[in-house]
């Protein structure tokens, strides 16, 4: 019963970010992209340029779009993706609709600059939400998916060259000055979308090297609750016996660490480093004592 609850909150927690991720999507494009006149890739840049070329609203093209990319995503790459993609296929554009009838032609700064950085931050945020909540934003995400299914294309370059054909295409449309900006935005939500994705599994890996090394061990265990791994290894110069303590903390224990380390051993050596993730108990599963 208790799984069964919580499973049930994990799926709609699961359901309420993606459409919160959509959601702010939206409204980023409403109120900073479409206002400033921006380029951008993706779905939204194929139409913005098909908004200008034919005069078809962006909201209907997106949802015409995602749709049609939809049903690729079935045939090619099976249901359970379709599952995962479909309430972004249909959140977006819907939203995006939305704020076009409710927000009008408000708009909240001319600065152009402001404008890109803004969009930027909003979209990199949106997307990060909805692919750690394990979904798909759908449109131009899946035809990166297929020629990696099918072709073993890696995902990174096939999307970055569909958002390159897509800047260019808009180029007939804009400025230089607007193409520069463009370029800039999808750097800067690039960046952010990284950033969010690492955000909250960054640790610090701590390995130390001292002829005290139960002392140390001991000390991580008892003072900071942690696991620790001993390591054999051989000085390269002397070619001593060595063991070497392994941990993996927080960013925030690591002053406590170093502390705790020094007025243990003052001469050990101490080698700290930044991991992107780490999986096991104590962090994606909750910790059990013997």
């Amino acid at each position: 019963m208790a799984r069964e609850r919580k499973n049930l909150f994990h799926t709609w927690t699961m359901l309420v970010l993606i459409v919160a991720g959509n959601v702010l999507y939206a409204l980023t494009v409403k109120l900073f992209l479409l206002p400033a006149g921006l380029v951008t890739g993706g779905t939204t840049g194929i139409a913005l340029a098909i908004h200008c070329g034919f005069g078809i609203p962006v909201s209907l093209f997106v949802l015409i779009f995602n749709v049609v990319m939809l049903i690729l995503g079935y045939v090619l790459l099976g249901k359970t993706f379709a599952i995962t993609t479909i309430l972004s296929t249909f959140t977006y554009p819907a939203a995006l609709e939305l704020f076009e009838r409710i927000v009008g032609q408000i708009t909240i700064t001319e600065d152009i600059l402001l404008c890109t950085l803004f969009s930027g931050l909003g979209i990199g945020l949106s997307l990060g939400i909805v692919i750690r909540a394990g979904a798909s934003t759908g449109g131009m995400d899946i035809p990166p998916l297929v020629l990696n299914r099918y072709f073993k294309i890696p995902v990174s370059i096939s999307l970055y060259m569909f958002d390159i054909c897509i800047l260019l295409a808009q180029a007939f449309w804009s400025t230089p000055d607007k193409l520069l900006y463009g370029i800039l935005l999808v750097m800067v939500y690039t960046i952010v979308l990284d950033k969010l994705m690492l955000m909250g599994t960054v640790k610090t890996e701590v390995k130390v090297v001292t002829r005290k090394h139960q002392e140390v061990r001991e000390a991580i265990l008892k003072n900071l609750d942690r696991g620790v791994t001993l390591l054999y290894g051989e000085g390269g110069y002397l070619h001593e016996e060595a063991q070497i303590v392994l941990s993996v903390i927080s960013n925030r224990e690591l002053p406590q660490v170093e502390k705790l380390i020094r007025s243990i051993d003052p001469e050990s050596f101490m080698v700290v480093s930044r991991v992107s993730e780490v999986r096991g108990r104590g962090f994606s599963m909750s910790k059990k004592y013997r």
